[in-house]
């Protein structure tokens, strides 16, 4: 890329990838003398999450327990978003905490999980280990080498049993044969064995609580094949007098964030046709997503995440705990669950922070005119601060006027550039029409940034400064605001929770 776009004149045709907004999220971007307000106190760029509407999206994932009559837990995925707020909402409700590192769990037990409502998956360290073992966590281990280092921990430092949940991965089917892909986490099914073998060789150390995966996948197809063949691997422990009471089926239900579907469908077709040069480039430097023109021909994978999803979050799990098991009388997955009196964990972290946040960035410098091509806007951000494409989502900011409504005239095409003194620094790739020309003093609100993309890749380069993050909550008809490391379930003026 040479850092320049590759289209000069008229602007193309609009088009728009709306942001999906549901009630509390619509009602905090309405209000937009408080958040000029917030960033006019704090700075840009700024982070401001919902505490409350994640509790009101565990609720969502608790009425498909009801609905299918199963027991079990649902673990927020802390590294989705470190937020103290988010986490304290949570403590105060009936839901775990899944941590995948040292600092997650001090913050987990610090915000007000006991142990009982703690998982600890991921890669492991010693102290990490230690400090799971010895407040009661449960583990989730990858291999017979770790469960070998847990229990020579328990040993060492006479600890109680730990409780732990054997993570299995290369599941397939019988008949038609769909695998699940590969990943680094976990043990092969294949090798089931020889881990039963070491979970007996440490039967002082370890309690075999159940069985696991995490699949970093859409298809419920695959989770579905990985799901039956953790229920295959439930009764093998059972053959050889293990007692297993749960399976975890991990994360990924997804988020929608578009409000349209057709607004995605034309976007991605009008992507494919500037990769082939059939209209004018719909990004900065030509960039395909993946996708490229080799003499006329498409090539290449569109490397982005589905925005506009019709099944996600809740209705996810549903779909899949209603998936037929082949293996197994072709029963769906929720009845043999529930017959066998298991318990299912998931760990939503993206579905669970679904409209729980929105990031600002004040607008420092508008350049260009609308004749001439998209106009070139500067924010008082940088593209870590607001990761939204790190992740593949694509999505239009809000235009928040500094003052009033601001200057109207129609779509206006615009690349977004960040603060860093770096060609590489673009808030977004890809040419954003929005409703109106944005001016210097302006705020863009990025909707639904809570999940990865507030502070997973934030970093301080160039002595720049980190997104400062607030939590908001309404309070009748009015938004009240407090730092997130301030914020408490028992917050005066926060009302009845």
């Amino acid at each position: 890329m040479d850092g320049r776009p590759l289209h000069v004149g008229p602007q193309p045709e609009p088009l728009y990838l709306e942001p999906r907004l549901e009630p509390r999220l619509r009602s905090l971007m309405a209000a937009h003398g408080t958040l000029h307000s917030l960033v006019d106190a704090l700075g840009s760029p700024l982070h401001v999450v919902v505490p409350d509407q994640i509790a009101e999206n565990l609720e969502r994932f608790r009425s498909v327990y009801r609905a299918h009559h199963l027991p079990g837990q649902v673990f927020y995925a802390h590294k989705a978003n470190r937020s103290s707020a988010l986490l304290r909402r949570l403590a105060a409700t009936d839901a775990g905490v899944d941590v995948a590192s040292l600092g997650e769990l001090q913050h987990a037990l610090g915000a007000g999980f006991d142990a009982g409502r703690i998982t600890a998956t991921g890669p492991k360290n010693p102290e990490f280990l230690w400090l799971a073992a010895r407040t009661g966590v449960t583990v989730s281990v990858d291999a017979a080498a770790e469960l070998d280092q847990l229990a020579a921990l328990v040993r060492k430092h006479a600890l109680a049993p730990v409780r732990v949940l054997l993570r299995l991965s290369g599941f397939e089917t019988a008949g038609v044969k769909v695998l699940s892909r590969r990943s680094r986490f976990g043990t092969p099914v294949r090798e089931l064995e020889l881990l039963l073998e070491a979970v007996e060789r440490h039967a002082d150390a370890v309690d075999p609580a159940g069985v696991a995966f995490h699949l970093d996948t859409t298809s419920v197809s695959e989770k579905a094949t990985a799901l039956e063949g953790c229920l295959a691997a439930l009764e093998s422990c059972r053959s050889r007098g293990l007692r297993p009471r749960a399976v975890d089926v991990g994360g990924g239900f997804g988020v929608s964030y578009l409000a349209e579907r057709e607004q995605w469908e034309a976007y991605t077709s009008g992507l494919t046709a500037a990769v082939l040069g059939r209209r004018p480039p719909l990004t900065w430097g030509g960039h395909g997503y993946g996708l490229r023109n080799e003499s006329g021909t498409l090539r290449g994978t569109l490397g982005l995440y589905p925005a506009h999803r019709p099944v996600a979050g809740a209705a996810y799990l549903d779909e899949l705990l209603a998936q037929p098991a082949a293996s197994l009388g072709g029963r769906p997955l929720a009845a043999l669950l529930l017959e066998h009196l298991y318990d299912l964990y998931t760990e939503p972290g993206r579905a669970l922070l679904d409209q729980c946040g929105l990031s600002l960035a004040r607008v420092l410098e508008v350049r260009g005119r609308e004749t001439e091509g998209p106009l070139l806007v500067r924010l008082a951000a940088k593209a870590d601060d607001i990761a939204l494409e790190d992740h593949g989502v694509l999505m239009d900011p809000v235009v928040l006027p500094r003052g009033g409504a601001g200057p109207g005239g129609g779509p206006v095409a615009v690349h977004l550039f960040g603060s860093l003194c770096l060609e590489s620094d673009l808030i977004t790739r890809r040419t954003v029409f929005l409703p109106r020309r944005p001016e210097p003093g302006d705020l863009l609100a990025f909707a639904n940034t809570a999940g990865y993309a507030m502070d997973f890749h934030a970093t301080r380069a160039q002595h720049q400064p980190a997104a400062r993050q607030v939590a908001a909550w309404q309070d009748g008809d009015a938004w009240r605001w407090c730092l997130d490391d301030q914020f408490w379930p028992i917050t005066p003026s926060r009302g009845a929770q």
